[in-house]
């Protein structure tokens, strides 16, 4: 044990054990309780866990909050447990705005001021991120956002608002406990009341959103892209025969791959699974029609 030295047993022994264990791990001493509460330890370890063929599932019920084990793409619904959120309040005011690595960021819906929370259901912690800005109505389709990390391993959080035709978008850091600003594209529309916006989808150091029209005109679906490095935004088009039917499309990542379900309605209804490489929508494989 003495050979091993302390960034093998941190780095790579602890690091491969699951979030419960490594908390029970803490109180062997104040070294120990130091060490895997660093913020490179907790980057480490959330990278092996995202590796892992276990997924988690968490479903916002009216009165519940469950997490379900997703074992080789197949709902565990024996291994179902219930979780209690750290604030009393009503699982129907709590909205999901993203996740990362094992990370929830959940906006409380209140009637004087909405609160943006940082949880980890697993280990029960939490943070308050909101300040003064958030004072006001939360929109499901106006308000959205993300998470990543950085080249300086500081984990942050875009906040994207949608109000009166403009389009505000901020950043948290966790490392200064502070947002600031951030520049949106010039001369875009995407702000108006009649686009919805998609949850962030992390996937190769970029954040994936939809920005969907239902009004005028119909079926026009926009992709927002955020690069994590440059924090500069870009929009992407999808294939004309994508936006040539009404449609929506709901991104998803497969083996760290950016992908999407194109649901269309013509004649009938239609599912269709793209992926983005290299720059290109291609066709992956075709979901039975409905």
């Amino acid at each position: 044990m003495e050979r091993i030295g302390d960034d093998m047993m941190f780095e790579e022994i602890l690091s491969r054990l699951p979030a419960k264990v490594v908390c029970q791990f803490k109180c062997v001493c104040k070294q120990w309780c130091y060490e895997l509460s660093t913020p490179k330890f907790v980057l480490i370890h959330t990278r092996r866990v995202s590796n892992l063929l276990q997924k988690k599932l968490l479903s916002l019920n009216e009165n519940t909050i469950v997490v379900d084990d997703i074992v080789s793409g197949n709902l565990e619904v024996d291994t179902r447990k219930v979780v209690t959120f750290p604030y009393d309040v009503e699982p129907s005011f709590l909205i999901i705005i993203g996740s990362f690595n094992g990370l929830i960021l959940l906006c409380i819906r209140r009637t004087d001021a909405n609160e943006l929370v940082l949880w980890n259901p697993t280990t029960r912690r939490f943070k308050l991120i909101s300040d003064d800005y958030f004072s006001r109505y939360f929109g499901r389709h106006d308000d959205t956002g993300g998470m990543y990390v950085d080249e300086h391993n500081d984990l942050k959080l875009l906040h994207i608002n949608c109000f009166a035709g403009a389009v505000t978008a901020r950043v948290y850091s966790r490392h200064n406990d502070s947002w600031r600003k951030l520049s949106f594209l010039k001369g875009c529309m995407l702000g108006s009341n009649f686009y919805s916006w998609s949850h962030g989808i992390y996937s190769g150091k970029t954040i994936y959103f939809t920005v969907s029209n239902y009004w005028i005109p119909p079926g026009e679906c926009n992709i927002v892209a955020f690069d994590v490095i440059s924090e500069s935004f870009s929009i992407l088009r999808f294939p004309e025969r994508i936006q040539a039917i009404p449609c929506q499309v709901h991104f998803l990542t497969i083996s760290n791959k950016l992908h999407g379900i194109v649901v269309k309605y013509s004649d009938e209804l239609t599912a269709e699974l793209v992926k983005y490489e290299h720059d290109y929508w291609i066709t992956d494989e075709y979901n039975s029609r409905q």
